[in-house]
């Protein structure tokens, strides 16, 4: 099996849009795997049906029983984080301020403090418009451990595949090189970089590509909106080259890329007849890479 990684050093680039594409591409052939946790959005696109949902817990919060409690305070003496307050003359623990360190508990003179596990979200199992599956999810407001959620998407749509044996897993990973990004990378086999011809766009292109140097992954990259900034586009053209990345496709800015978007579609179902043109000789070279 292998494992198509798509990312970007920024949000903004066209990523999701051109996972999604290449999802469209791939139809049945294909699983897909939305691991962008933080700002999931690939399902205004390929129209999940939402079959399977199940609540994903991770990492404990602590939690105060009021009837056992004697508000001897000492919980709140210890806390670091400030997040024991007096609510209505009783200690109440804030879930966003609580670290889940336990301390807390561990000093409470009566046990009236449990440690919970937190449900920080959602993921779920769906069949989407190319009649194949997509394993995505959806990390709770203000929620940690989304590195956790990704890697649990990523196994899911990896067992999947397997069970449908499908040969290829087509995964949108989040932006930058934080946490849910190294879980992304984690068993990829070819990494897609996409990014845009302006100062911020490089820049973070360099810094994400050393993250996948770490890896010892292969890789591509995806110019989008190429034409805005020629001086830039060459830098980054002559910089693929020496890093010995593979250059996938240079697409054009077309408001048309927009107006699919805001309609619900990919760029394949689009009225641009240049852009699909790209975007399918773009699978190909990727599919002839693997």
């Amino acid at each position: 099996m292998k494992e198509i990684v798509v990312i970007s050093g920024k949000g903004g680039t066209g990523k999701t849009s051109l996972t999604a594409s290449f999802a469209v591409l791939g139809a049945r052939d294909v699983i897909v795997a939305d691991c962008d946790v933080d700002a999931a959005d690939m399902h205004l696109l390929l129209e999940p049906d939402f079959k399977i949902a199940e609540n994903f817990y991770s990492g404990v919060i602590a939690k105060i029983d009021q009837d056992i409690c004697t508000k001897c305070g000492k919980c709140t003496d210890v806390c670091r984080f400030d997040a024991i307050p007096i609510v209505d003359s009783n200690y109440v623990v804030q879930p966003l301020d609580c670290e889940g360190c336990g301390y807390c508990a561990r000093i409470c003179p009566v046990d009236a403090i449990k440690m919970e596990l937190q449900n920080v979200g959602d993921w779920y199992i769906s069949t989407i418009k190319t009649d194949s599956t997509m394993v995505h999810a959806r990390l709770g407001i203000g929620a940690e451990n989304s590195g956790k959620l990704v890697a649990k998407v990523k196994n899911e749509a990896k067992r999947i595949a397997d069970e449908q044996q499908k040969d290829l897993v087509l995964v949108d990973g989040s932006p930058g090189i934080g946490c849910p990004v190294v879980s992304s990378l984690s068993g990829a086999s070819f990494v897609v970089l996409v990014t845009e011809p302006t100062v911020s766009g490089f820049h973070d292109l360099e810094r994400v590509y050393q993250l996948v140097k770490k890896f010892g992954i292969k890789a591509g990259c995806i110019i989008n909106k190429a034409d805005l900034n020629p001086a830039i586009r060459h830098e980054i053209q002559s910089w693929i080259q020496a890093e010995n990345i593979a250059a996938i496709a240079e697409l054009p800015y077309d408001e048309e890329f927009t107006r699919a978007m805001t309609e619900g579609k990919t760029i394949m179902e689009s009225e641009s007849e240049l852009l699909k043109s790209i975007l399918t000789d773009a699978w190909q070279k990727i599919r002839d890479i693997l």
